[in-house]
């Protein structure tokens, strides 16, 4: 039994050392590259570039996307420490959102980096039951904000929340069908979830295991075991927690994600100064690039590369001169991915240098009380 748990931890190692090698890293950073170089091509506009006027307006606005950046950061680093019960520091919880978010990163976008998560929160000492009820909440948490801001900007905003010129979210293909697929599977996941979490999880997971058994489904049989496993103990958990524990950790979910797309916002005020700063014109903006978001959340891409930067020039496009949406987009990009990527190669291998170097260190002393004890029997 040891060795085969012992097996399993190797292999989850492996995988982590993987998701930080060359190749994954850079793999997101080509298909970036290619898709912009693509559309620099098909649609940058000198003229309209050289209308930007790089002022220190336009480095207050910057400065004001940095800002939103550690707001994000810090948001969920909040987040992260509160679902630990305090049992991780502010700075841990920072350096545990930057491994996270470089997973993500790396992995296709509708996979995310849930699993890396899961692999490192069990080497922080935490307990096996509390790493799992963080990791399937933090799903939940960012699917319902999701699943109640679309349908509030469709009421106020309509098709316009998917770009200019739209009548029907309903009809008219390409984004719209998009959006109501990925729309539709994220409230599908999120119910199955939620009524997990909170309403039966015995069933849920007599139904997990039923799945696995489907004949098309049975090589993922132990996935679906696991994971109705997995949902019955964060639900166990999540029961014991009063209101004030979940409102916290939705407003911290809200804030994380508005200070994403903040971060956006204060990019094309700052660079295009063609952006009325009045609530309605601002909060349509939120509201496109939310949808921009909950699209690019079922990209097969890691870290919705390619896509993102298409969507951008798409959903935004009577907010950004399409000239120089590549520009902002690209700088966006630079701030809230790519930073991330190279942050991650750098703080990853340290981790799990420490982590192995702890192993080693506890496999010593284990080590050495076991001869004192030899010796004690001896004598």
């Amino acid at each position: 039994m040891t060795q085969r748990k012992e097996r399993y931890s190797s292999d989850e190692r492996q995988k982590v050392l993987q998701s930080v090698s060359g190749k994954r890293v850079f793999l997101p950073i080509l298909l970036g590259i290619i898709v912009v170089i693509f559309l620099f091509y098909r649609q940058f506009d000198p003229d309209e570039f050289s209308k930007i006027r790089w002022t220190s307006v336009t480095l207050f606005w910057i400065c004001c996307a940095l800002a939103c950046l550690f707001g994000r950061i810090m948001c969920y680093a909040l987040r992260l420490k509160k679902l630990s019960e305090d049992e991780f520091s502010l700075l841990k919880s920072i350096q545990l959102i930057f491994i996270w978010e470089f997973s993500s990163a790396v992995s296709p976008t509708n996979v995310g980096g849930s699993a890396v998560a899961l692999f490192v929160l069990s080497r922080e000492k935490i307990g096996a039951a509390k790493t799992t009820a963080i990791v399937i909440y933090t799903i939940v948490l960012d699917t319902l904000f999701a699943l109640l801001c679309i349908p509030l900007w469709v009421l106020l905003f309509g098709a316009h929340i998917l770009g200019p010129g739209r009548d029907s979210v309903t009809t008219g293909g390409g984004w719209e069908i998009t959006l109501l697929l990925a729309y539709t599977t994220m409230l599908l996941y999120g119910a199955f979830f939620s009524y997990g979490l909170f309403v039966n999880p015995r069933t849920l997971r007599k139904m997990s295991i039923w799945i696995g058994r489907l004949p098309f489904l049975r090589r993922y049989r132990e996935r679906f075991r696991q994971l109705g496993a997995d949902i019955a103990t964060t639900s166990k958990a999540l029961a014991k927690r009063e209101w004030k524990y979940h409102l916290y950790a939705f407003f911290t979910t809200a804030g994380a994600w508005s200070f994403r797309f903040l971060l956006i916002i204060c990019l094309i005020i700052g660079i295009t100064n063609s952006v009325p700063l009045q609530f309605g014109a601002l909060l349509e903006l939120y509201a496109r690039i939310q949808t921009m978001f909950v699209i690019m959340a079922f990209s097969p891409t890691p870290g919705g590369a390619g896509l993102a930067e298409i969507l951008f020039g798409s959903l935004l496009a009577d907010y950004v001169p399409s000239g120089i949406s590549l520009v902002v987009a690209t700088i966006w990009r630079s701030m809230a991915y790519y930073f991330f990527l190279f942050a991650g190669a750098i703080i990853i291998p340290q981790w799990i240098g420490k982590k192995m170097k702890e192993r080693k260190q506890k496999k010593h002393h284990d080590v050495s009380e076991t001869e004192e004890v030899k010796q004690e029997l001896a004598e």
